[in-house]
């Protein structure tokens, strides 16, 4: 592949290293209104927009997610801090996994860990979340050089003219297959989850 493709790969790569999230210590210990939490998060999660003019979260979208229960209802029109890390989940998951399946997910968490005064609570939930994917950036970055270097060695046979993208192709194929086969899984783990709590 051109120069050009590799520098962009790279400079993929790269931008994984700088991958962060929001850290439990950097959320209000004040309950917020509406209005702030949607400042809030967009000013926390804007790297993680495509487009400038993405949101990342609505008043819509939160008020919808409390009526499909992902969310615990406000109290008084206000929210907390472990409502702000279920919005967070809830954030990630969306662009994944249907509503229903976050909400089969997330219930047992919200259940059990939300605002609860134990020493376990959501954020600790939250923070071991956080420490197992950063500690998994190295082995994915190494696993998208896999597949680049495969893709780059197929299509030999191809119109040279048509390579480089051919190749591209490929390279976008296999990653699109990697999340398909992960989704997948994760799919079928939600539903024998379910199941077993229906049984319950």
């Amino acid at each position: 592949m051109t120069i050009d493709t590799n520098d962009l790969l790279n400079s993929i790569l790269q931008s994984l290293e700088r991958i962060d999230y929001i850290h439990p210590e950097e959320i209000p210990n004040i309950d917020l209104y509406m209005d702030q939490v949607t400042t809030f998060m967009e000013t926390q999660l804007r790297s993680t927009k495509r487009y400038e003019q993405d949101k990342i979260l609505t008043k819509t979208m939160i008020n919808n997610y409390a009526k499909n229960h992902l969310l615990p209802p406000p109290v008084k029109k206000k929210y907390s801090k472990e409502h702000l890390l279920v919005l967070i989940f809830i954030y990630y998951f969306k662009n994944l996994l249907s509503i229903h399946d976050i909400e089969t997910l997330l219930k047992p968490l919200t259940d059990t860990y939300f605002q609860t005064s134990d020493n376990f609570d959501l954020s600790a939930v939250y923070k071991e979340v956080c420490h197992l994917e950063k500690s998994r950036i190295s082995s994915v970055q190494e696993d998208i050089k896999k597949l680049w270097n495969e893709s780059s060695k197929s299509y030999q046979d191809a119109p040279s003219e048509d390579q480089e993208y051919l190749k591209l192709f490929a390279f976008i194929c296999s990653l699109s297959f990697d999340v398909y086969i992960k989704k997948t899984i994760i799919e079928k783990m939600i539903d024998s989850f379910a199941e077993k709590t229906n049984d319950k």
